[in-house]
């Protein structure tokens, strides 16, 4: 049937008053704080790489963020807040897992080896981004770091992962697939599908839902009646854990411990991380308009950055002075790497034509020569120095 059957002669309605809410797993409670589970202890060279890979990310954010205002580049959309999430999950993770993210996973890819140049050039849309310009900017993917290529489309990548996920099962790799979706993707159909897909084919996918508070200007509260999104899990059978997801310690640790399990067990995992969105949704949004400064403001207070570097400083491996050093190191090297991408060609005009077909069909051809003949003819009102020669 379906179900576990029991029976009773009590008409009791079921509701979320009949269930203790979901626990937060977290480790780091406050600065001061000493892991006591030596299962989820970091080594202090493992700490300190994460708080660099951190530093670099929020350095990135701040950089391009600005880059947009000024109107260099068309859009973009920050992490901040939710790098303990990017960082500490990919640290417990292994390059042949497979990654299918959303929007904010750029720690994810930085981790993995993902370098400053190639975030720029991506969102420059230059000729050394490997999608051609074909992409909004942050649309990020690499073949070679397992981390499939995001697309705008909400959800679509759920589904899509639980396929991959299977298809590892049935090749019986020594691996999984880790899906990266916000709160407000988890009220899309797709979900759904993607949760009762793994549950009932047994597939070893993490499902890492990313709890920042809002889906653009919708607080999450609106979102959904229950108990969040963790509490969907254990209705499609699927084992489920809530973290603090400014806690780098606690994503690692529950993390690699899903890994393990989704692998041994060859079974799926979902993890609610709680966070909070800092910046705004996007350089589109305007997040002031939908919510106080001051809430803002307690948050930023609690950032995971924040509380990784007290944490360091309790433990003597930080200070004031090392952190000066890392952050003019770190923005110089960004700076560098920025002011090169500005100078690359962008890609030669006639790429806006090809990569739909296999063979370019007859009346995409005569596009493509109508638009020669344009420029040829009307060439001095384009800047076709800015472009890649034929």
């Amino acid at each position: 049937m379906g179900i576990n059957t029991r029976f009773t002669d009590i008409l009791k309605f079921v509701n979320s008053e009949s269930y203790e809410s979901i626990p937060v797993y977290r480790l780091l409670s406050s600065p001061k704080c000493q892991v006591s589970h030596t299962e989820a202890k970091i080594d202090n060279d493992l700490l300190l790489k994460m708080y660099e890979s951190m530093v670099r990310i929020r350095t990135m954010d701040k950089i391009l963020y600005e880059s947009q205002r000024q109107g260099r580049i068309s859009f973009y959309m920050t992490n901040m807040g939710e790098e303990a999430i990017q960082i500490g999950s990919a640290a417990g993770l292994k390059l042949e897992d497979i990654i299918y993210a959303q929007y904010r996973e750029a720690g994810v890819l930085l981790w993995r080896g993902y370098k400053y140049s190639q975030f720029i050039n991506q969102c420059y849309g230059n000729h050394e981004d490997p999608g051609k310009g074909k992409q909004m900017p942050v649309h990020y993917g690499s073949k070679e770091l397992n981390f499939v290529t995001i697309s705008s489309p909400l959800t679509t990548q759920l589904p899509q992962a639980v396929g991959a996920a299977y298809a590892i099962k049935r090749a019986k790799k020594d691996a999984c697939v880790v899906c990266y979706f916000g709160e407000g993707a988890a009220s899309e159909g797709d979900a759904h599908a993607a949760f009762n897909f793994a549950a009932t084919l047994d597939c070893p996918i993490i499902f890492l839902c990313r709890n920042n508070g809002y889906a653009i200007s919708t607080p999450s509260l609106e979102q959904c009646r229950g108990d969040g999104i963790a509490a969907r899990g254990p209705a499609y059978g699927i084992n489920t854990i809530r973290v603090d997801g400014n806690d780098v310690i606690a994503m690692h640790h529950v993390t690699r411990v899903a890994r393990d399990f989704c692998i041994k067990e060859g079974k799926p995992v979902l993890i609610e991380a709680m966070s909070y969105r800092l910046g705004h949704h996007s350089t589109s949004d305007d997040s002031t308009t939908y919510r106080a400064k001051g809430e803002i403001d307690d948050w930023t207070k609690e950032s995971p950055i924040v509380k990784l570097r007290q944490y360091l400083e309790n433990l003597q491996l930080w200070d004031d002075e090392r952190n000066k050093e890392l952050e003019a190191s770190v923005r110089q090297e960004f700076l560098r790497e920025f002011e090169e991408a500005e100078k690359k060609l962008k890609l030669n005009w006639r790429e806006a034509f090809t990569d739909v077909y296999q063979d370019m069909p007859h009346h995409i051809k005569k596009q493509m020569i109508s638009m020669e003949r344009h420029l040829k003819e009307y060439q001095e009102h384009y800047p076709l120095k800015e472009f890649q020669a034929s």
